[in-house]
């Protein structure tokens, strides 16, 4: 069993956290699975397990389905956080079938390759209004001036939230995603807490709003079959509507600035891109591979597993490295170097299996209008100034990236 010392992988060094890769490669020389004594977990760093452990069925976002707690070796949440459980364990992401089936097709139903594309022309608007307001004001900061304000903007017209109570989404989504990095503090627990309370009461009313008046968003379609087949519970459809906002925003937003900031660090590759404008859609996938937004992805073992000679019992906690399968050597050539070009490239930052993110579609469509609009009507952009990276390690992203033209 190989065993990882913190000097290699430590998730709390702003070092590492601000460039993993290199202790990733390490990783993946040590072996297929590594046990983490400072989180509990076995790390799984190579690309061809992490895409098969995506897809296997011994293991879960969940194990309440089959075990309790108490059975599976576990203990219960701190009885103070129960408003973020109740809210996080009720959507599809944390949830395995036959829940995760039921809400899934419901939800499918929104994410249609039609519905999608019939967004397209709002998005493209969207986007093109962002970066004119961002050209006449001759830069700003491209993660506030665009990248938050688009996939905000295109989900919560998704599910009917009036573009008057659209100013708290980013920050309770923001406070609630804290939870979801590794070893989280009280304070951070605590604002989790909150944003769920506030959001889950919200979504209450707004809910209660399209029961006496329907229209033609995603929140009134779950009340409709939540109504005629009583598929949906409502704390399902509250759940459901926040991971809609969450997911549906987080990563874009980060593979945005991050992709962005890849691009002012590789000015032969920014160049290509300017001179060709269709390279855009390969971009779109290099950049999400090259400076993933979400690094880590967990599973519980719901019963034992043989990884390369090593048992993994149930119980115990897997944590798949999505950044270091996006840099692993055996199935991308020279995967440390920025390649717009690169034609086959199979990374798996919108996961795999059961649980593949439903909006990637829509992701790609707003990552590539934002970049379009970018390339077209702000030729010229620059970095004004180094970026900070935010200290999180599971959701990568920057505190800003300000530009200028």
């Amino acid at each position: 069993m190989a065993v990882v010392d913190a000097l290699s992988f430590d998730p709390w060094d702003p070092a590492f956290v601000a460039d993993p890769y290199p202790a990733y490669a390490e990783l993946r020389e040590r072996g297929r699975v590594i046990y983490y004594e400072p989180t509990d977990q076995w790390l799984v760093p190579r690309h061809a397990d992490v895409s098969a452990l995506l897809r296997e069925r011994r293991l879960g976002r969940t194990y309440q389905h089959r075990f309790t707690h108490e059975d599976f070796g576990r203990t219960a949440p701190p009885a103070e956080q129960e408003p973020f459980h109740t809210l996080n364990d009720h959507g599809m992401l944390d949830l395995e079938p036959p829940d995760h089936t039921r809400i899934r097709r419901l939800v499918s139903k929104a994410f249609t390759p039609r519905t999608v594309e019939r967004l397209q022309p709002y998005v493209r608007r969207l986007a093109g209004e962002l970066v004119d307001r961002l050209v006449e004001a001759g830069g700003g900061d491209l993660l506030s001036d665009v990248a938050e304000p688009l996939p905000v903007a295109v989900i919560a017209e998704m599910l009917g939230i009036p573009e008057s109570d659209r100013g708290p989404l980013r920050p309770w989504s923001a406070d609630i995603c804290g939870m979801y990095e590794l070893s989280p503090s009280k304070e951070t627990a605590a604002r989790a807490v909150r944003a769920s309370v506030e959001f889950s009461e919200y979504l209450r009313e707004l809910i209660a709003a399209r029961r006496e008046e329907p229209g033609d968003d995603l929140i009134s379609g779950l009340i409709a079959a939540h109504d005629e087949d009583d598929r949906l519970t409502e704390q399902e459809m509250i759940s459901t509507a926040v991971l809609l906002l969450n997911a549906g925003h987080e990563a874009t937003v980060n593979a945005t600035v991050n992709g962005w900031w890849a691009l002012f660090r590789n000015p032969e590759q920014l160049a290509a891109l300017r001179a060709d404008h269709s390279l855009v859609p390969s971009a779109v996938e290099e950049l999400m591979r090259y400076d993933t937004p979400l690094q880590l992805f967990e599973r519980w073992v719901l019963d034992d597993i043989e990884i390369d000679g090593t048992t993994v019992p149930r119980g115990a906690e897997i944590a798949m490295l999505f950044g270091s399968a996006n840099h692993d050597p055996a199935v991308f050539a020279d995967p440390d170097r920025l390649d717009l070009t690169r034609s086959d490239n199979p990374h798996i930052s919108f996961s795999a299996g059961i649980h593949y993110c439903i909006g990637a579609p829509l992701a790609r469509i707003e990552l590539a209008a934002s970049m379009t609009a970018l390339l077209e009507r702000a030729p010229t952009l620059a970095l004004a100034a180094e970026p900070r990276r935010k200290p999180n390690f599971v959701i990568r992203g920057l505190e800003g990236l300000s530009v200028t033209l």
